[in-house]
């Protein structure tokens, strides 16, 4: 597992990424942003992944992964 700082280069990760910080921030956490453009914890969300303020890990993709073939045949 590689631990990131940065925001994602795909778009789907860094949805995925912004929504699970989105639903702590809900939850009660406090922003990681002293002070965030928005109150919208979405928003919140995006900002605190593109300023670098979220670590997040990625899986490690052997081979047949990165072909998109993940069942056993």
């Amino acid at each position: 597992m590689a631990v990131l700082n940065q925001a994602p280069d795909s778009q789907f990760a860094f949805v995925v990424v912004a929504g699970k910080r989105a639903r702590q921030l809900m939850s009660g956490a406090a922003p990681l942003l002293a002070n965030p453009h928005s109150h919208k914890a979405t928003r919140v969300a995006m900002e605190e992944l593109s300023a670098g303020q979220l670590e997040y890990s990625t899986p490690d993709l052997d081979g047949a992964e990165k072909d998109g073939k993940r069942r056993k045949e």
